[in-house]
């Protein structure tokens, strides 16, 4: 056997992008604590804080705004199947989180989608889950956006979407003028 038929299998790792933007950074620099475009290992029972606090996050945000701890992320396995998740957990008391259009209190915690908007104040992250097979641990890989994430994507979550009547009218326009939508007839117009 040669020394290529002996190595290991190559496990695959999975990896979580996170694209990060916030309207202030060029003045702020609000995140000039984090690594950005190079991939960092995190064991797979660690818990991936984000906060001010650099003592206790892991990625520390420069911003007297954020919480000394504002939320966490925790990689797991799902129970009976082989698939790896993450699940995220809002450690604020003063300010809510939402990833997509979900609404996080204190303590609440949710898995985090495949791809979704994490926001809190004026924050706005982009995750992305690569899949993988290690147990051991995960890597995350930071990115940072230039322009608004909201802009940037065209994302489901977001709220100005809506559908619009077949009749071609926004219900937006009745509510600009002060008058609410009424039904009418089909045979009428």
């Amino acid at each position: 056997m040669t020394s290529f038929e002996k190595a290991e299998t190559e496990e695959t790792v999975t990896c979580l992008h996170l694209t990060f933007y916030h309207p202030c950074q060029a003045e702020k620099m609000v995140f000039r604590c984090l690594n950005f475009c190079k991939r960092e290992q995190v064991r797979a029972d660690d818990t991936a804080k984000f906060g001010r606090d650099s003592s206790v996050c892991r990625y520390s945000l420069v911003d007297t705004r954020v919480s000394r701890i504002q939320f966490s992320l925790q990689f797991y396995r799902k129970l009976h199947t082989s698939e790896y998740c993450f699940e995220i957990k809002n450690l604020s008391k003063k300010t809510k989180l939402t990833v997509n259009q979900t609404e996080l209190g204190y303590l609440n915690k949710i898995d985090l989608p495949w791809r979704c908007i994490i926001c809190f104040g004026d924050y706005q992250i982009l995750a992305e889950i690569q899949e993988g097979e290690s147990v051991d641990y995960f890597e995350t890989h930071l990115h940072l956006a230039e322009a608004p994430i909201f802009q940037e994507r065209c994302l489901p979550c977001l709220p100005s979407l809506q559908p619009i009547p077949e009749n071609g009218i926004s219900p937006s326009l009745f509510l600009s003028q002060g008058k609410s939508p009424t039904e009418i007839d089909e045979n009428e117009l």
